[in-house]
């Protein structure tokens, strides 16, 4: 129990501390490459789109009364539709738009789907396997609902198979369970940016299925993909029994807060029954917004986009490549970030963040929070379990927000401050 001014709040409140992506929106900088905002928005899509539904609900009162009432938990059949035809037509998920759209399921944002599955599965001491390091909204959530978090290590092609497996069967050997869910983002993930290669993606699902783990396909930046975009884990999920597909059209879209996900059926039930609890429903006017765009402005939007996103990414790399000191990034091939480590291990980049780089207009996200508060670690050699590790030296990027002047000035003035600090 947490006492503050005399109110018994729950335990959690005393070590979970808020997002730190949330915290940082508070700074006002010039040169912002924290939180993964988006700046390539089709702004002139949506005016056209909010000047049709205006004209429509003037000539059609009943249907805007509809629109701004409540709807079903998981969504308006009509949207549910229209995205299980964009996941079959673009995504080749195993799922027919015209029998099986009540597959798919809406939320207030990927988050939100994210925060019902562990509501719904976990039990205090239930084991979670995810990358080394990984999204902090995933892990702080599994954190405070009790989940023993067990990281495996990542390379430039991201979570190593391997030691998947290495680390079911420890947790096996170490707590007596089986763990009951593994969480990867397959393309350009959140914070590293690396994305799984298509033996990798197959081995994960083949290791799911041999010990009944459910997997948790995270696919916030599948369509932001600069090169070839591989296959999704759910379309080797031909039963939809292993695979938890999740999307979110904050990235594809704007951030009006609408997630969309393919569950196994059990699963999707009880996700649904949280999801009540939780907010009722999802505002059915942003679906109608959603269903225009994705009916007749996705695929233009995305023509122009992407290859912003793509100057953006070049711009960073250029930079982080000619000013910073010593260290290693990654080299994405889509999506939003960039992961810097510097190859002093203990140089702090939280406090090099709030004393220097700030102060001089430049903010970005300190890798600590995407390491579990608490957990385990596989070691170096796979043999065994031990205490997670905080690796402060590390920072993630964002290129998805700054024009690339901004993002050549600013990540520039920032290498330039860490030449200073580190030498």
């Amino acid at each position: 129990m947490n006492k503050q001014n005399g109110f018994a709040l729950a335990t959690w409140t005393s070590f979970i501390a808020e997002s730190q992506i949330r915290a940082l929106l508070r700074y006002k900088v010039k040169y912002y490459f924290a939180g993964g905002k988006p700046g390539v928005i089709p702004t002139d899509a949506f005016a056209e789109i909010l000047a049709h539904l205006s004209e429509l609900y003037k000539e059609n009162p009943e249907l805007a009364i509809e629109d701004l009432n409540y709807g079903p938990t998981g969504g308006q059949p009509w949207f549910l539709k229209t995205l299980a035809r964009r996941l079959h037509d673009v995504r080749n998920l195993p799922i027919d738009p015209e029998t099986e759209w009540e597959n798919v399921t809406i939320t207030n944002g990927s988050q939100q789907a994210l925060y019902a599955l562990l509501d719904t599965l976990i039990d205090t001491g239930d084991v979670i396997i995810t990358p080394s390091p990984s999204y902090l909204g995933f892990l702080v959530p599994a954190v405070k609902l009790g989940a023993r978090i067990v990281t495996v290590p990542t390379d430039l092609d991201g979570i190593i198979p391997e030691y998947v497996e290495r680390a079911i069967h420890l947790s096996k050997v170490k707590f007596g369970r089986t763990p009951d869910m593994l969480y990867v983002v397959p393309d350009s993930d959140n914070p590293k940016g690396t994305t799984l290669p298509m033996s990798r993606r197959q081995a994960l699902f083949d290791i799911c299925e041999t010990h009944n783990v459910l997997l948790v396909e995270d696919c916030a930046y599948a369509e932001i993909q600069f090169k070839k975009t591989l296959p999704a884990i759910k379309t080797l999920d031909k039963e939809n029994s292993r695979v938890a597909y999740l999307g979110t059209t904050s990235k594809e879209a704007a951030v009006l807060r609408v997630g969309y996900s393919v569950l196994p059926p059990a699963i999707k039930e009880q996700v649904l029954k949280d999801k009540g609890y939780l907010d009722l429903c999802t505002s059915t006017l942003v679906q109608r917004v959603l269903d225009e765009y994705y009916s007749k402005y996705i695929d233009d939007a995305m023509k122009r986009s992407v290859p912003e996103y793509y100057k953006r990414y070049k711009a960073m790399a250029k930079a982080i490549d000619e000013s910073f000191p010593a260290g290693e990034r990654t080299d994405p091939t889509g999506g939003f970030f960039i992961w810097w480590e510097s190859e002093k291990k203990d140089f702090d980049s939280k406090k090099f963040m709030m004393d220097v780089a700030i102060p001089n207009d430049v903010i970005y996200v300190p890798g600590g929070p995407f390491y579990p508060l608490t957990g385990y670690s596989l070691n170096e050699d796979g043999t065994d379990l031990v205490d997670s590790k905080v690796q402060p030296n590390t920072m993630r990027l964002g290129f998805s927000y700054a024009d690339e002047e901004e993002i050549e000035v600013g990540v520039t003035r920032l290498g330039q401050l860490l030449t200073k600090e580190l030498g």
